[in-house]
């Protein structure tokens, strides 16, 4: 497959705030998540990748052309940035049509794709609605309809979910789908897995600025799967509880919190854990209140990871 999207040994710092670092990759045809907690450095590359900023070292080209200051090149890219990048006193379609034709859109095309646009993410009947009339999620759907007017061979989408409702949501990602169908290249970027899960199979895992691992999704979950977690269960009876899982081989560390009623267990086996956990509350009738797992997630993992390192 040809390469659309290639970095080599890409960097850029912000005085002594490091960005990226040192970022070698090809992307392919397809749709492709960049994962990583919030402040690991995917805004950054992204900005990159539609020539927003300037590298301070290595560089990185998308369709086989160099991006930064590449203007005939921006037609082939549709940008969905994190944060909203609108004239708030422009109704919708003022601020569609202008970015159709600041993109390239031929005058005689304009209107068709605008409307087309537009009715795609719901907001056809908005048109006229002053932006800063409308709420987060219209506003994140707009931003769609703007990457996606001008109908780029890459679409390039950070954090797009953010802020839509759950119907919404489902139908941005068929949208999504549907793109890529099509042979075009979408790049995802995203810090919720199962946001990058309903879309692709293929990631790019990045964390402190530097690209961590890339290929499939399931090497993220058994990642998430085997490192360690913690799961802290509030009860009226604490010690009863423990006492049930003592001697269970997941179980690593038990403690309580007596001030707050909870009993804090460490696995290495977050699923034989509550398969164990799920079935002697049923079968001694434990009154539980809560249960939490506040390791359970991207930035535990990678903490995880990089102090194995």
């Amino acid at each position: 497959m040809k390469t659309v999207v290639e970095a080599r040994s890409l960097s850029k710092w912000y005085g002594n705030i490091l960005g990226i670092s040192d970022i070698t990759l090809e992307i392919v045809p397809g749709i492709i998540g960049l994962l990583g907690p919030n402040g690991a450095g995917k805004s950054t590359f992204l900005k990159l990748m539609v020539g927003q900023l300037r590298p301070n070292i290595g560089t990185v080209e998308v369709l086989g052309e160099p991006v930064f200051a590449n203007h005939t090149l921006f037609k082939k890219i549709g940008f969905c940035p994190e944060f909203d990048c609108y004239f708030h006193e422009l109704s919708a379609w003022r601020q569609i049509v202008f970015l159709a034709r600041l993109h390239g859109v031929p005058d005689g095309e304009v209107t068709e794709r605008a409307q087309k646009a537009l009715e795609m993410v719901g907001l056809l009947e908005s048109r006229d609605r002053l932006i800063r009339e409308f709420s987060l999620g219209m506003r994140q759907r707009l931003k769609f309809a703007i990457a996606v007017v001008h109908e780029p061979e890459v679409l390039i989408l950070d954090e797009p979910l953010r802020g839509i409702d759950p119907l919404w949501r489902m139908r941005i990602i068929e949208i999504i789908k549907r793109y890529a169908a099509e042979g075009k290249t979408v790049i995802v970027a995203s810090h919720i897995l199962p946001e990058i899960e309903a879309l692709t199979e293929d990631i790019i895992l990045i964390h402190q600025g530097k690209v961590f691992a890339q290929g499939n999704i399931q090497y993220i979950r058994d990642l998430i799967d085997s490192h360690p977690h913690m799961v802290s269960i509030g009860c009226e009876h604490p010690r009863q509880l423990a006492a049930l899982m003592v001697g269970e081989p997941s179980i690593s560390n038990i403690r309580f919190e007596e001030s707050e009623k909870k009993v804090v267990f460490n696995t290495d086996n977050r699923d034989r854990f509550f398969n164990v956990l799920n079935r002697l509350i049923v079968d001694n009738n434990v009154a539980v209140e809560e249960i939490l797992a506040p390791d359970d997630n991207l930035q535990a993992v990678f903490d995880y990871l990089v102090e194995g390192h």
